[in-house]
């Protein structure tokens, strides 16, 4: 497999390195029935070609490199960072970095400073214009308001102006009686449809904001990330014109992996790598740039919010081998990403196993033409599930409207099942390129009501009050409450309630009776769950020592 190609690419740097920094980790056997386009390491494309040098810092396996991409330069070691486009259409690149000549080496980076870069275009050089501040692990958004935020460990900073002056505050977090997953470092935020802000936390908690300012509450009680082993760090997360988008990475296992969700909330898992080291940063005649680490993975975001780059913090060896005044150090590396074709489902009514066939528009867009350009044999729509496998329904006859062209799919084999979001196209160009893309279907509803519980206040042996507030984007309707006592492997149901109609960012309180008499003082173990009308049931577990509170 293409993993342990990479590893064995490592190997010359030594056993004790590969003891302390990689582990293997085992891949599902239908991973190797993967097709071309069904992992998101697929969308990596060659970078753009630039200045080429062997006369520079670094190891062998990362020379000869070029040395206009991102930002490097002598003097400083950079990591994290993220790029926006700003008003003035010039790319602008947030970064931290320590000289890199500090006595501690790369071990300096808790004394990073924070620094604003530009470039005329997304790949580099980027040319440092001001210093900001201290902070680490820098990520640019804008907050509902319109103004930047510059997040940092343990605070941000805040500007009306890609330019500044910026402003050092720090944001207020409110868990909502729910355990925070391995403290709140290294965030990363997406906006949402009505301005306000998403944030996943390195744990993988999901956490939401009115305005990105105001206080960020904690949706969830555990972590969104896979059901896997893993030494998990780096999120990033993103929306387009159609989905939200995570990837985060386990550093020990070297393999990073890649979710989608309609809401934020509810995550699903996609087969396959989202990156691995030593095999995406590519030149086009086949070079590679083998950086032993990749991190702080960020994407530049188009128009339609489709990730069009990928940018990382890359070192070319061991952190503790990054030492002062050495060969070794760090720098911020961009590569350009396949963004996926933009499309656009016809079908009105849900597909049923009464339906015969599914039109798809598939845009034009610049460089690209669909009915000059793809292999329209090649293309398989359907489930993810069944598309990333190389199965799906086939095309049965198009229709050309105008630069656009309307694709007609046989709906036997697409398999879209009642809880499918975003179906997915994969084929390739008359060129063999690849090409994918997902969907939004018209009658899933990709702004629901997050209703949210927080832990039940005991008024008596008997009684109970929870306040459910609604993180989601409209009223919510029909749903219910359900109180269980978990005992090992067994729970009982010994409260319920109907919750009301609850406005977006609004609270309601619920009167509970219990069926079970509640003894003052003792621990008790439960788990909440709200069910909603054609979302999927939230749940919330704690366990607490019961106290009367009147």
């Amino acid at each position: 497999m293409k993993f342990v190609f990479s590893v064995v690419l490592l190997l010359g740097l030594g056993n004790v390195m590969l003891n302390a920094q990689v582990t293997t980790r085992p891949r599902p056997a239908e991973w190797n029935n993967l097709v071309k386009g069904a992992r998101f390491i697929d969308r990596f494309l060659p970078m753009r070609e630039g200045k080429l040098s062997k006369g520079v810092w670094g190891g062998n396996n990362v020379l000869p490199r070029y040395i206009d991409n991102g930002i490097e330069d002598e003097e400083r070691s950079y990591w994290g960072g993220k790029i926006i486009k700003g008003p003035d259409q010039k790319y602008h690149l947030y970064v931290c970095g320590w000289p890199e000549k500090s006595p501690k080496g790369h071990h300096t980076w808790p004394e990073s400073i924070v620094y604003h870069a530009i470039c005329d275009n997304s790949v580099g050089p980027y040319v440092i214009r001001d210093t900001i501040g201290p902070g680490h692990n820098p990520e640019v958004f804008q907050a509902k308001n319109g103004k930047y935020v510059i997040y940092v460990i343990d605070g941000y900073y805040l500007s009306d102006s890609v330019n500044g002056p910026w402003t050092y505050k720090t944001f207020d977090f409110d868990a909502r009686d729910r355990k925070i997953i391995e403290g709140l470092t290294n965030l990363t935020f997406a906006k949402r449809e009505d301005g306000s802000t998403l944030m996943v936390c390195r744990g993988g908690g999901v956490w939401i904001s009115e305005t990105g300012l105001s206080t960020y509450n904690q949706i969830t009680d555990k972590r969104v990330y896979p059901d896997v082993e893993g030494e998990f760090e780096d999120p990033v997360v993103w929306r387009d014109h159609v989905q939200y988008h995570l990837i985060v990475n386990d550093w020990l296992g070297r393999i990073a992996f890649y979710q989608r969700s309609k809401d934020g909330v509810h995550w699903v898992t996609d087969p396959g790598e989202a990156y691995l080291p030593g095999i995406i940063s590519v030149h086009k005649d086949g070079l590679c740039e083998n950086w032993f680490k990749y991190e702080r993975l960020k994407v530049l975001q188009d128009e339609y919010g489709r990730a069009v780059q990928a940018n990382f913090a890359v070192i070319d060896t061991l952190k503790n081998e990054d030492l002062p005044n050495d060969r070794h150090s760090s720098k911020n590396l961009t590569i350009p990403l396949n963004p996926g074709m933009l499309l656009t489902m016809l079908n009105e009514k849900p597909i049923t196993a009464e339906t015969k066939e599914v039109r798809v528009l598939i845009q034009a867009e610049k460089d690209f033409k669909p009915s000059r350009d793809l292999d329209l044999k090649s293309l398989r729509f359907g489930s993810s599930e069944e598309v990333n496998y190389g199965k799906g329904s086939k095309v049965v006859g198009t229709l050309q409207k105008g630069n656009e062209m309307i694709v007609i799919f046989d709906a036997k084999a697409s398999h879209i099942k009642g809880d499918e979001f975003a179906p997915k196209i994969i084929g390739q160009t008359k060129t063999g390129d690849m090409v994918f893309g997902y969907m939004r279907l018209p009658w899933v509803d990709y702004t629901p009501p997050i209703l949210s519980a927080r832990k039940p206040i005991v008024r008596s042996s008997a009684s109970l009050e929870v306040l459910v507030d609604n993180y989601g984007l409209k009223t919510s309707g029909k749903s219910k409450l359900e109180l269980y006592l978990v005992e090992g492997d067994k729970q009982r149901l010994i409260a319920h309630a109907d919750i009301p109609a609850v406005k977006s960012y609004e609270q309601v309180k619920l009167a509970l009776n219990t069926s079970e008499q509640l003894q003052e003082g003792k621990n008790y173990h439960f788990k909440l769950r709200i069910k909603m009308e054609n979302e999927p049931d939230t749940e919330f577990t704690y366990s607490d020592t019961c106290k009367y509170i009147r």
